[in-house]
Order: structure tokens, then sequence, then C-alpha cells
């Protein structure tokens, strides 16, 4: 079957192809529990997932004098280096990303982590074959700028209008908006079904698996 509306096909990472919303969200709160500073509650220690990690700190754990954040950021990798080898992909997204692939779809990465968590992820899931580019939070802007999607149509000589984003946050769909791109939401990750609907995606997913058929029937 032909591609009918992209060529592009760019995704999240944490909540959208790997399983690691809730320990995210452990991991945050460990840190400001480690630190004796207010524990955000889970909506909003998941609502800041996607963002750069500085950024995703203030918000998550705001009026603290800035000198601070360094220590939340440290303790925060400290909790999540001794878990993430544990973390697995969602069911399906290998099989999704290799079909993809094989049907000539350019794919990339856009994502929160740093370059060194996002190349450990990909060593450890061995995705990175599998991907023609990718960015991170501390190479650019933070998600929702749209510099991420910018800088990958730009490397890879893609139109943004033959592009789509594919995310679990509403960080991730108006990264798509702000960028002129198509945005698909995926509702297994770490915003509500409600938020992400309020955007308007093109589509949204209830699993790895419509999201893999839509694609293959729409993309």
């Amino acid at each position: 079957m032909p591609k009918k509306q992209f060529d592009f096909i760019v995704f999240d990472w944490d909540g959208t192809l790997m399983d690691s919303t809730a320990t995210i969200v452990q991991c945050i709160q460990s840190a400001a529990r480690d630190l004796g500073l207010p524990v955000p509650d889970q909506r909003k220690a998941s609502h800041v997932i996607g963002l750069s990690l500085q950024s995703a700190m203030e918000a998550a754990i705001p009026d603290v004098d800035p000198g601070f954040y360094p220590q939340i950021i440290e303790r925060y990798r400290y909790h999540y280096l001794t878990q993430d080898h544990g973390l697995t992909l969602f069911d399906g997204v290998r099989e999704m990303l290799t079909d993809l692939a094989g049907q000539g779809y350019f794919l990339a990465v856009a994502t929160g982590k740093s370059r060194a968590g996002l190349d450990r992820a990909l060593a450890v899931s061995g995705l990175k074959p599998l991907f023609d580019a990718t960015r991170c939070a501390d190479e650019t802007f933070s998600k929702p700028h749209p510099a991420m999607l910018q800088e990958l149509t730009h490397e890879l000589g893609q139109e943004m209008n033959r592009t789509v984003m594919i995310g679990d946050t509403t960080h991730d769909l108006l990264l798509a908006k702000n960028a002129g791109a198509a945005g698909i939401a995926v509702h297994y990750g770490a915003h509500t079904p409600d938020d992400l609907c309020a955007l308007q995606p093109l589509f949204a997913a209830n699993s790895v698996a419509e999201l893999h058929t839509w694609l293959n029937q729409h993309a």
C-alpha cells in the first residue's frame, strides 16, 4: 500500500516507546523526599515528563531556591540510574518500528532525555539502527519549542507537512503544533486522554498495536 500522508515519523521515547512513566514519577518523588522538599503527587510528577530535566524539576518542585535544582537533579539521576536497566519497551514497539523502517519511512526520536540517557536506552533496547536521527533536550530547546522537529527535518531533508510527531504528553502535541507537523497521541503514557484530546491530535491510540495498525492504514 502506498504511503498516504507522511514520509517522516518522529517518536517521543519515555511513555511512548519505553514503559518508564511510573519509574520517572517515583524518581522525582524520591529526589524531593531525599532533600526534605514537598513531594509532588503522581499527577504533578507525571505532567512534567517529556520536558528537559531542569524544566521538569522546576515545574514538579516549584518555589525552590534556583541554586538548589542541581542537587534535586543529582538525586533524581541517582534514583533513575538504579532502575533504568530494568525498564522495558511497550509490547509491540520493536515489531512496529522494524515494520515502518522496512516500508521506507524515515524514523526519529525527539525526547526530553539527555543525550547520554537516550544513547544508553538505545543501546540497551537495541533500537538504535532503526532510527535515522535523534534529538535530545540537552542539545536544543526543550519541548514544546519547535526546534527539535525543525532540526530533525532539516538534518534528514524532510518536509514538515509530511512529518508526524507521536507522543504521550501535551508537550509532544504542542511541539508538533508549534512546528507545523501533524500530531498523534498515545493514551498509555503520562498525560490523560482528556488533556491529549483537547489538543485535537490526528489520531489517539490506546495501545502500540492500535498505533501500528493505524500507521499502516493511514500514514
